[in-house]
């Protein structure tokens, strides 16, 4: 049987199209043989129609070389594609937190990450999609590693980018500390199997990864393709003294704690109330504001290059 030949689009973060190490390891690639199409990005949205336009461009491979926000970028854009013609996903992650990446085991250095891209193989894993509600329209967009809601999302939206830049994802760190002495909550109606929550919560994590927020790790037994996403409840403490329970059970992750509550589910709902603002998210890092979304599994869509062994995997399950 003959071999399918392989070719590489690389869609690149604007802000990091002069980095001189990536620079080199495309060119040095090339050299080598991989077949490599570039494409740079100038403004929201360029990541995605790229994405969507990888198989007119005779693309096998879209790698997303940039941080969490273009991976997420990229998969919107590949989802735009029929699943039987979609092109397999890679990262050369060039971010600040590079989440997925890290939990991934992928090689966070230019070189070794764009030389992994052109020799691993591919796997399915599934892709998350949110429906977001409001009284006008449906607005329906994909993740692949983490959703987060309420304190954690505040968290990441606020913290400025240089900051990121400068301190990696210690700044997410210290942006938390900052916030926990003005925190606040957020109410609303979780709804999942045959399950409804009226709930006031301090955090709400969606894991189909393991990390998020520069290392921050809120979903520690998600699987890729185990066909469900973890549930992370972290209800408001209304004193410091309760405080230290909470991070306790944070270590934890009970099933069903005082303040923690840990499950998994393909399908989960939120409702917030009529006289609360809209709760703000991050998908992938990528901050949005919602009165009502549904969060849902679609199962095996999306073919990512990815380690051997990679213990984001069913089969690689260790326990």
């Amino acid at each position: 049987m003959t071999e399918i030949q392989q070719h590489y689009l690389l869609i690149i973060n604007g802000k990091s199209a002069g980095n001189p190490a990536l620079r080199d390891a495309v060119e040095q690639q090339r050299k080598a043989g991989m077949p490599i199409t570039v494409r740079s990005t100038w403004e929201g949205g360029d990541a995605a129609d790229f994405a969507a336009q990888s198989v007119e461009l005779g693309a096998t491979r879209v790698i997303a070389c940039g941080g969490d926000g273009t991976v997420n970028e990229v998969v919107n854009g590949l989802m735009r594609i029929a699943h039987d013609r979609r092109p397999a996903l890679g990262i050369v992650p060039l971010g600040s937190a590079n989440d997925f990446a890290t939990s991934l085991g992928l090689p966070l250095e230019p070189g070794p990450a764009l030389e992994a891209a052109g020799r691993l193989s591919s796997s399915p894993i599934d892709v998350v999609r949110i429906t977001a509600q409001s009284a006008t329209e449906e607005a329906i967009s994909y993740y692949i590693n983490m959703l987060t809601g309420g304190f954690g999302a505040e968290i990441t939206s606020s913290t400025p980018k240089t900051l990121k830049r400068m301190l990696g994802g210690g700044a997410y760190s210290l942006m938390g500390a900052l916030k926990a002495w003005r925190h606040r909550s957020y109410r609303g109606t979780l709804s999942w199997g045959d399950q409804q929550q009226e709930a006031s919560l301090l955090l709400l994590a969606l894991g189909n990864g393991r990390q998020s927020g520069g290392g921050q790790v809120l979903a520690p037994r998600a699987k890729l393709d185990d066909g469900r996403f973890d549930v992370l409840l972290v209800k408001d403490f209304s004193s410091a003294a309760e405080l230290p329970t909470l991070l306790n059970e944070l270590q934890q992750f009970p099933s069903e704690g005082r303040f923690v509550r840990y499950f998994t589910a393909n399908q989960l709902s939120v409702t917030t109330q009529p006289d609360d603002e809209p709760w703000p998210l991050t998908l992938d890092g990528e901050a949005r504001r919602y009165e009502r979304f549904c969060v849902e599994v679609v199962p095996l869509a999306l073919k990512v290059l990815l380690p051997e062994g990679c213990l984001l995997l069913t089969a690689n399950d260790r326990h």
